[in-house]
């Protein structure tokens, strides 16, 4: 209760905080403004934790079991483009609500075009995080993970709308008294002062401005259709057109594993081993919980895919939290009457016991 109170009091202090720097960089601004401008930001850093909650991309096999570990819902090689308009859509963005229409009239349609290619965007990312498949990830539970996601593009394409909309329904008449010592930058700001009141030319402006972005991102290694693949060639999310690799195998005593790499003294190491590929600090509790684990499913598969589930599910998040030598000498202190109890069923059920016990994690075989 504590913490939620200090996260809720924080969120407050945080809000307040932009809605005082929002008032300083558009005086004239009412609270309503304010308030909206601050609660988009806080989207944005919610997005942000997202896309760092969901970074990897779909080639990548990743831990299902790990909190941090999901697929992204753009692509990696894509992204430049992502960021390019992103920048491009707020600095729009802030133009329009600080200025209004007292801006240039090429500058505020370049504003206007990207706010629209802003809106179109957001809508294309809105479709791609409503939905987030994450059933081939087995025990991971991505269900909250769209939540991080949503807020941002629905709050950006209202405010861009309303910015759009009053921009366009203004009168612009009277920047048409601009004047331009060139005589081509002349013509232009009156073709556009003259204009800018009729959307279509707005829609007009949008291909040619698209196009030469696209040829810009071009010479940094983009794609002419990045837009398109930032969206399909990723895995588990709505427009997602690729399949990610089998996940990582989760097959080990999280607990007993952490315990064995306490204090030498205390946890009694025996030899290296290897599991998945890595070498592992390997101790009699450790070997005693693997043949346990392997009796187990020798007796009853179905009954070991339960236990083993549940034990992904809770055991190696608590054994992430054990990161010192301390609380590894007491894991392995509060793990012995389990070893004890899966040492005495192992000499109850199995032949040979001992055999089983020393063959588990050879430095030879990939378990």
């Amino acid at each position: 209760m504590y913490i939620i109170v200090t996260l809720v009091i924080a969120l407050l202090l945080l809000l307040l905080t932009i809605m005082v720097v929002l008032k300083r960089v558009k005086a004239h601004a009412n609270p309503v403004e304010t308030m909206i401008g601050a609660v988009y930001l806080l989207s944005l850093l919610l997005f942000v934790g997202g896309l760092i909650t969901h970074g990897n991309a779909y080639h990548q096999p990743i831990d299902p079991m790990d909190d941090l570990e999901c697929y992204s819902p753009f692509a990696s090689g894509y992204r430049l483009t992502l960021l390019w308009y992103f920048v491009a859509f707020h600095i729009s963005l802030i133009l329009v609500w600080i200025n209004g229409n007292h801006l240039p009239p090429l500058t505020l349609s370049l504003a206007l075009v990207f706010l629209l290619i802003g809106i179109i965007l957001n809508l294309a990312i809105l479709l791609q995080v409503s939905v987030h498949a994450t059933e081939t990830l087995m025990y991971y539970d991505g269900g909250l993970g769209k939540w991080f996601f949503i807020p941002a593009p629905l709050f950006g394409i209202c405010i861009a709308a309303y910015l759009l909309y009053t921009s366009v329904r203004t009168d612009l008449n009277a920047s048409i008294d601009r004047t331009y010592n060139n005589r081509l930058l002349q013509m232009l700001n009156r073709f556009l002062a003259s204009r800018i009141s009729n959307p279509f030319w707005i829609l007009l402006l949008l291909f040619p401005v698209v196009f030469i972005v696209t040829l810009i991102l071009r010479l940094f290694g983009q794609d002419t259709d990045a837009l398109v693949k930032l969206f399909t060639d990723t895995a588990t999310w709505r427009l997602s057109q690729q399949i990610h690799p089998p996940i990582l195998d989760h097959h080990g005593h999280y607990l007993c594993t952490v315990a064995a790499s306490g204090n030498p003294a205390v946890v009694k190491p025996l030899r290296m081993g290897q599991r998945s590929g890595r070498l592992i600090i390997v101790n009699r509790q450790l070997l005693i919980a693997n043949a346990f684990e392997e009796m187990i499913q020798d007796m009853s598969p179905k009954l070991h895919q339960i236990i083993r589930t549940n034990y992904d599910k809770y055991g190696y998040n608590l054994s992430r939290k054990i990161n010192s030598s301390t609380l590894s000498n007491i894991t392995y202190v509060l793990m012995k009457p389990l070893e004890w109890a899966f040492l005495l069923c192992l000499y109850l059920f199995c032949l040979h016991p001992e055999q089983k016990i020393n063959r588990q994690y050879p430095l030879h075989n990939n378990i």
